[in-house]
């Protein structure tokens, strides 16, 4: 990192970039070949999402594309990480190829590299195939073996002009909000199943790392986490153990067998007597989860803080909120109670801001884990965004919550984390999952009736900041 007057720099070479998801964006979900997904059913079912909002159309961008390639060149970070769509590429998750499909993807990566943009892709960002959930989804093992075949297919198409790949996007919500609280696609209450499926999913990673490997071999591989600090609420040792095990579930869970090759003792304890549960796992299975990668991408938006249910009362009279819709911890077993600091300022979505926690899970996964080299895969915020008088949208809120981040990131940088790039969430306002068009994240303002693109304050403030690889000081 270097310094100039009235400004700091990131190193040279650090890679700027925007992210989006294949069922956020795209749309013409019953075009060319695409098959169903398991968001289309979830979607689609009676009160799954707010307003009963589905990714039917989205921004539009499967038919929009050259517009919003455009619109990145125009943005000017060097990289663009998109996913890819199994049942776009597989409409059914196995056997037939769809060529529309494969098609589609490579005229996005030609797109990108024509106007020099790198492009990253992610393998899996929460859209199964459907007939893949009807076969057992990812409760199942044969899912893994697809999955790998479907690399396969993908890294064979990509692969001689796609360098950077993700395995997966956040496997914790694809297992826990996905199998555990039913909140997610596809819908399941089971915590026996969401155990499955986190070690199907982490040996589906593994599988496809060396798939990766074999079909491009000079590839760099990761995996992106959604991580969190998780603080107790007091020192209080029940409100400490809370701490614990909601750390074990969100974080533990998903460093330990990627950088060890073993689940965390208090956590197979906690899930024992579940089925199928971690009686999934066989021989051999976490030498796999465990082949090296190449770099973590690192999801962050917010730290949390809980503490014991039989302790609320002695949150609130230290100052702690606790809404009125109680979650507890993060998913329903793990005896916590999720709390808000009064004096935090939060995003739309409820999450307290605090830029100092993204420094500190980058610092301990560099302690704890591995000294290799890390990106901000994810990092953005929803706000009450609007078109003004002037026909702008002055999002004023999001470039003090991405400038903070990004100085946390130069925090780590100076604590000697090996910080190689930033990918904002997201280029676009997209289909935000279960709060359907209710919030938006993008640098872009999507007007979904029509489709009309207009950058916001954040993206100018953004394309600067990338041009000068640096913030004011």
């Amino acid at each position: 990192m270097s310094a100039q007057p009235g400004l700091v720099r990131f190193p040279n070479g650090f890679l700027w970039g925007t992210k989006t998801a294949a069922y956020q964006v795209e749309g013409s979900v019953d075009v060319d070949g695409r098959g169903p997904s398991i968001w289309d059913t979830f979607s689609h079912r009676a009160g799954a999402t707010r307003n009963g909002d589905t990714g039917d159309v989205a921004c539009d961008h499967y038919r929009r594309m050259d517009e919003d390639l455009d619109l990145l060149a125009a943005l000017g970070a060097p990289a663009y990480c998109f996913s890819v769509a199994w049942p776009r590429v597989q409409p059914s998750g196995s056997g037939a190829i769809n060529q529309q499909g494969l098609d589609f993807y490579r005229r996005l990566v030609d797109g990108l590299l024509r106007r020099s943009i790198v492009p990253v892709v992610t393998l899996y960002h929460w859209d199964l195939p459907q007939a893949l959930e009807d076969a057992g989804g990812w409760v199942s093992r044969d899912t893994v073996a697809l999955f790998s075949e479907y690399t396969r297919i993908v890294a064979g198409t990509l692969g001689d002009s796609v360098r950077m790949w993700i395995t997966l996007n956040e496997p914790w919500c694809s297992a826990w909000l996905g199998y555990g609280t039913g909140e997610h696609a596809p819908g399941v209450r089971d915590h026996g199943k969401s155990a499955a499926a986190t070690h199907h999913l982490l040996l589906a990673h593994g599988e496809a790392v060396n798939v990766l490997r074999a079909t491009i071999p000079n590839a760099s591989v990761g995996i992106g986490l959604n991580l969190q600090p998780v603080r107790p609420a007091t020192d209080h040792d029940d409100d400490r153990a809370a701490c614990h095990r909601v750390d074990g579930n969100l974080n533990r869970l998903f460093l330990d067998p990627i950088f060890t090759g073993r689940y965390p003792a208090d956590m197979l304890e906690h899930y024992a007597g579940l089925q199928p549960g971690f009686d999934v796992v066989a021989e051999g299975d976490l030498e796999v989860i465990r082949t090296p990668i190449d770099f973590l991408g690192v999801n962050f938006y917010s730290p949390i803080t809980v503490c014991a249910p039989a302790r609320q009362a002695e949150a609130r009279a230290t100052g702690y909120w606790i809404p009125e819709t109680e979650r507890r911890g993060r998913i329903g077993d793990l005896d916590a109670v999720q709390v808000l600091r009064a004096e935090v300022s939060r995003t739309q979505m409820g999450w307290e801001i605090e830029p100092a926690a993204l420094t500190e899970i980058l610092v301990r996964v560099r302690d704890q884990y591995a000294n290799l080299p890390l990106y901000i895969t994810e990092n953005g915020a929803a706000f009450d965004d609007y078109i003004g008088p002037d026909g702008e949208v002055h999002d004023a809120n999001r470039i003090a919550y991405l400038d903070g981040h990004l100085r946390a990131v130069l925090d780590a940088l100076d604590a000697g984390v090996d910080m190689r790039g930033y990918f904002v969430w997201s280029i676009l306002d997209n289909f935000e999952w279960g709060h359907g068009y209710s919030k938006r994240f993008g640098l872009t303002w999507v007007d979904y009736p029509t489709g009309r693109r207009l950058p916001k304050s954040s993206f100018a403030w953004y394309r600067q900041t990338v041009r000068a690889n640096g913030l004011e000081r």
